[in-house]
């Protein structure tokens, strides 16, 4: 028996593979596609998926892969420079398209032992009190004791399970492409600029050292038929609409079309199965956060599918997922939804956001907007009234080096500034780190294998109390 099924290949997938590898499951991965996509639906990273990626240690191939720009502007479009001070030692966005991403991903899922089976399409499952049997369209079938569907928007697996989506359809669409200008880019980024004046959901840029554009323009109407993709006249048809010109665009690479639809799964889980990514939530890509919170989610995911596989997960931590990353979700659904509006070019919309414009000039409501988006102001509901437990926790500066790189094995990690408290009996998953920092305004911490803060104290019992509330019975 597999340990782990995951439906779907795309990054979110590819995270939770290598998460569930790190604890040595045994992971199949089936993606439907034979080849990987070059369609670019996503262009880079937020602070905390970066984070994310360098608490396990791979976060330099990203950082050198990509190109980091500063944060401004990821709120609607309002080109406001991001506060100072960000709580994060990565107050970028990390420019990487998604292809690169979800490649990067994958060699690292690889490398720590999961198996990826390409051409491979769930049809059903059936799941009992041991496991879930998952049948594939040649024919053959696979038992897993637990199945993670990461297969997008239109999940097979979402709607194998019975579980609802509701939400609303798109409203508005957008055309988005790789291509090519005729017309010399000193004599397209004026006139580019000029239409982003007021249309904010349109923009043409370079692709580094290349001679292609990335275009991104707004469609006609809705597409009722979302496989159907645009052609390069409609391409046209919308630039000569919007700006005045074509800009002389030709010969594509590809070209897609994207909604405004937000909608999320009513349940993450149904017995052994569970969503992760946009097969959990849509939403419009304003601001960058979908890849993003997929990644999130397969962090979370992990750890926790592993505990329940190696048989010490206590009851109740795999519900913990769908209560702690739903209302994650649902809030940057509220985000998009209010960032769609904004970007309207209608009167109303765009007197609302004049005033949040000003708004945006204070320095609380900027830093407040910009910790949504980065995710960095995340805070699980662990029921403390102790303002750090549930946040994630920052790369402390420990005497023996960075908090993160303590971080990579995937453990639970004891910071004890004092080294006055005792993990014994839990030295399977967790590590106790006696080390000292200015960084921390407190004697211990306990921090989950995702980063965020389980407790924080220096009394034994009460430290007792709370790993065996998340690591189990001491052994």
């Amino acid at each position: 028996m597999i340990d782990v099924i995951i439906a779907g290949g795309g990054p979110t997938g590819m995270m939770l593979a290598g998460e569930l590898r790190l604890h040595g499951l045994g992971v199949v991965v089936l993606e439907r596609d034979i080849e990987p996509t070059e369609v670019v639906r996503a262009l880079g990273l937020h602070a905390r998926s970066i984070e994310v990626l360098d608490q396990r240690g791979i976060a330099g191939r990203f950082l050198e892969a990509g190109t980091t720009h500063p944060l401004a502007g990821f709120f609607a479009g309002i080109d406001k420079p991001a506060p100072e001070r960000l709580d994060t030692k990565y107050p970028v966005v990390l420019g990487l398209p998604q292809p690169h991403i979800e490649r990067l991903l994958t060699g690292h899922a690889v490398e720590a032992g999961a198996e990826i089976r390409r051409g491979s399409t769930v049809t059903a499952f059936a799941q009992d009190d041991d496991g879930v049997t998952v049948d594939l369209a040649d024919g053959t079938s696979l038992r897993a004791q637990y199945l993670v569907g990461c297969d997008g928007g239109r999940s097979t697996v979402r709607k194998l399970a019975g579980i609802d989506f509701p939400g609303e359809p798109s409203r508005v669409e957008t055309l988005l492409g790789e291509m090519e200008i005729g017309i010399p880019w000193e004599d397209a980024l004026p006139l580019m600029l000029e239409v982003r004046k007021t249309q904010k959901r349109f923009g043409i840029g370079p692709i580094g050292g290349t001679a292609t554009y990335r275009v991104i323009v707004p469609a006609e109407g809705v597409n009722e038929d979302r496989a159907v993709m645009p052609s390069l006249d409609d391409f046209k048809e919308q630039l000569l609409k919007i700006a005045g010109t074509d800009f002389g665009v030709h010969s594509p690479r590809w070209m897609s079309r994207f909604g405004d639809a937000t909608r999320q799964a009513e349940r993450y889980r149904s017995g052994r199965v569970f969503l992760a990514g946009d097969a959990a939530h849509v939403h419009p890509p304003t601001g960058g956060q979908g890849l993003n919170l997929g990644v999130q989610d397969a962090f979370n995911l992990g750890w926790k599918l592993a505990a329940a596989v190696h048989g010490w997960a206590p009851e109740g931590l795999l519900d913990t997922y769908e209560a702690e990353r739903h209302p994650v979700a649902e809030e940057v659904l509220n985000n998009t939804r209010a960032q769609i509006e904004l970007m309207k070019v209608e009167p109303g919309p765009q007197a609302v956001r004049r005033l949040l414009t000003e708004l945006v000039q204070f320095e609380e409501v900027n830093r407040y907007l910009i910790e949504k988006i980065i995710a960095v102001s995340v805070r699980y509901d662990l029921g403390s009234e102790n303002d750090l437990v549930g946040r994630r926790i920052g790369d402390l500066a420990l005497k023996r080096g960075g908090l993160y790189d303590q971080m990579h094995a995937g453990r639970g990690i004891l910071l004890d500034q004092a080294g006055t408290l005792s993990a014994a009996g839990w030295e399977d998953r967790i590590d106790h780190v006696v080390d000292v920092t200015e960084d921390l305004d407190a004697p211990a911490v306990l921090l989950r294998p995702d980063g965020h803060v389980a407790w924080v104290g220096e009394d034994q019992a009460g430290l007792e109390g709370e790993l065996a509330r998340w690591f189990g019975t001491a052994r």
